[in-house]
């Protein structure tokens, strides 16, 4: 019953995601240009291919509260695998993604649709991905934005420069900002807490580290 039910909500909620609004953002119009300081962003928080990442997953669509178990291992220098299960170990999903290719492993019928894949893409190329080249660079007090082009979309890392931790990650376009990406970390190794938030259509997922 739980599977059904997280399926069919799962599919439903991205029927909408061509019918969103459209108005304009400036994500970092409270803050002022820096010089570039180093070409390349190194996202750490799933960087270690010794570790096993495994969170348990709570996922909103449309006032309705699921849940699952996420985890995620680098694989190689490029590549991570990523195995999504119910509660009870029933794997609904499994593939491989990068910054250039993703590969479907294994995947349950009902999940098998092209506007659900290309959403799990952005969110966890996003997520996962742990090198991106720096476009610009903007500070604001004790923290600096640093912006890197994704073909029609911008994303932006924002980071504290007192103690180099990166806390949100921002997707947008020239219009819209799509997704925002919140994590909670005692260091800029491993985040505890993640909040994958869409804008433009009601979707959260929730990833917290599952303790055995």
């Amino acid at each position: 019953m739980q599977k059904s039910t997280i399926l069919f909500l799962l599919t439903k909620v991205l029927i909408v995601v061509f019918f969103s609004s459209c108005a304009s953002v400036n994500v970092v119009k409270d803050y002022e240009n820096a010089a570039v300081e180093k070409p390349i962003f190194q996202n750490t928080y799933f960087a270690n291919p010794e570790s096993d990442y495994v969170y348990k997953a709570n996922i909103s669509v449309y006032g309705n509260e699921l849940s699952g178990i996420f985890i995620a291992k680098k694989i190689n220098e490029t590549t991570h695998r990523v195995v999504f299960t119910t509660e009870f170990g029933n794997k609904l999903l499994d593939f491989e993604i990068s910054g250039t290719d993703f590969k479907i492993n294994t995947i349950v019928e009902e999940l098998d649709k092209k506007i659900l894949i290309n959403t799990l893409k952005t969110d966890f190329r996003l997520l996962l991905k742990t090198n991106f080249l720096v476009a610009e660079q903007f500070r604001k007090t004790t923290n600096i934005v640093l912006k890197s082009n994704d073909g029609k979309h911008v994303n932006y890392f924002f980071i504290s420069t007192l103690d180099d931790k990166l806390y949100k990650i921002v997707h947008a376009s020239k219009t819209k900002e799509k997704i925002s990406i919140s994590f909670t970390s005692e260091n800029n190794s491993f985040a505890q807490n993640i909040i994958v938030q869409h804008n433009t259509i009601p979707l959260r997922i929730e990833l917290n580290y599952f303790k055995n």
